[in-house]
């Protein structure tokens, strides 16, 4: 039976979702508040595709490690505690979930997630209806400065898919690290590990989506409420107009808790506001990495997108009214000078998180 659903968001997660349903035979609205789609967290983010490297962010000691890292303008994690009851009772579920018990039994949960979505990924990169989107079997280097950090890593390796480096072993892979060696204990090298650009597959999403007649692409478009018929969800009410829909899923990110409230969900998300720079690839040789590479330490990201790289760090709680802070992205700067001599372009800065449920009293959402 073919429905016709309307899908709230159009970062990478709601053009997939539209992509998805298109490709089952249903009729899709995708509803957009911005000027253009991929515009948020999709627009600019770390480009690694790290499907069997899952580390929840919630671990422990990371509750202290947060404390030590507050007012540091070059620490991975800058907490500001603005004493809402949301951010509170948040901040009061992570910490107990920082654990190794609760990080154990998360990461499985999201290595079985990550594992399907390098099958689809696969599956949607070789059908043909999506063209360049800088993807590439780069493989990715996760190094690590401490020794405690890398036996912990080292003891979680599935040995099928990961190698464990010693630090010559990572310079004789990827010669551009060599100005760090002598700070670098060891490394996990995940050889099929991907990278690509979000914000161009995105836009490749959109332009197969669009040679389909029943997709209909709606920005500047948002949303005001729902509209009910009993518990079931009938339609969207926007700021041009009704839409009306026999399903809706919501995919709008950290949007989602204020669209979600008036329906009495209160999900559990947070927004954490991460920062990237761009830098045009040189192509010298071993000037900066080709291989994709996460410094484990710092928290920093690298990644080679066609004839770019991009750097992706740091994370902001409690920050959302702040824009972009100036002194992270001079941080972030001069972290990345003592490792590369490279001129460093600013990007803009994105937020978001990623919660998945289905309404309870109603498939509709």
């Amino acid at each position: 039976m073919t429905k016709h659903v309307v899908v709230i968001g159009a970062g990478v997660i709601g053009l997939s979702t539209a992509y998805a349903l298109i490709k089952a035979g249903q009729t899709v609205t995708l509803i957009e508040s911005d000027s253009d789609v991929g515009m948020e967290t999709s627009f600019a983010n770390g480009g690694q595709l790290s499907y069997r490297y899952v580390s929840p962010l919630a671990d422990a000691g990371v509750p202290l490690q947060g404390l030590r890292w507050m007012g540091k303008s070059d620490s991975p994690l800058n907490l500001r505690i603005d004493f809402t009851l949301h951010q509170l009772a948040w901040m009061t579920q992570f910490t107990l979930a920082c654990n190794r018990t609760t990080n154990k039994i998360n990461g499985a949960h999201l290595l079985r997630l990550s594992l399907l979505s390098q099958n689809v990924m696969n599956t949607w990169r070789t059908s043909g209806d999506i063209s360049d989107f800088a993807w590439e079997k780069s493989g990715k280097l996760i190094i690590h400065r401490d020794q405690s950090s890398f036996k912990k890593a080292s003891e979680t390796v599935d040995k099928e898919f990961q190698k464990v480096l010693s630090a010559q072993e990572i310079v004789q892979l990827e010669p551009a690290l060599k100005n760090i060696q002598s700070q670098l204990v060891g490394a996990i090298y995940a050889p099929n590990d991907e990278t690509a650009d979000c914000y161009l597959f995105c836009k490749n999403i959109l332009a197969y989506l669009t040679t389909q007649p029943q997709f209909k692409l709606c920005l500047e478009h948002s949303v005001k409420s729902f509209i009910k018929l009993g518990n079931a969800i009938t339609g969207v009410e926007t700021s041009q107009g009704t839409i009306q829909a026999d399903d809706v899923v919501i995919c709008a990110g950290n949007g989602s808790r204020e669209l979600l409230k008036p329906l009495g969900i209160d999900v559990p998300i947070l927004g954490l506001k991460g920062y990237s720079l761009s830098v045009e690839y040189p192509h010298m040789t071993h000037i900066v990495p080709k291989i994709s590479v996460t410094d484990y330490g710092n928290k920093i990201v690298y990644a080679k997108l066609h004839d770019q790289l991009r750097i992706a760090a740091m994370v902001d709680i409690g920050y959302d009214k702040y824009g972009l802070r100036e002194n992270r992205i001079s941080a972030l700067k001069n972290i990345i000078k003592k490792h590369f001599r490279i001129y460093l372009k600013s990007m803009k800065q994105k937020h978001g998180a990623v919660y998945v449920r289905q309404h309870p009293r109603d498939p509709l959402c």
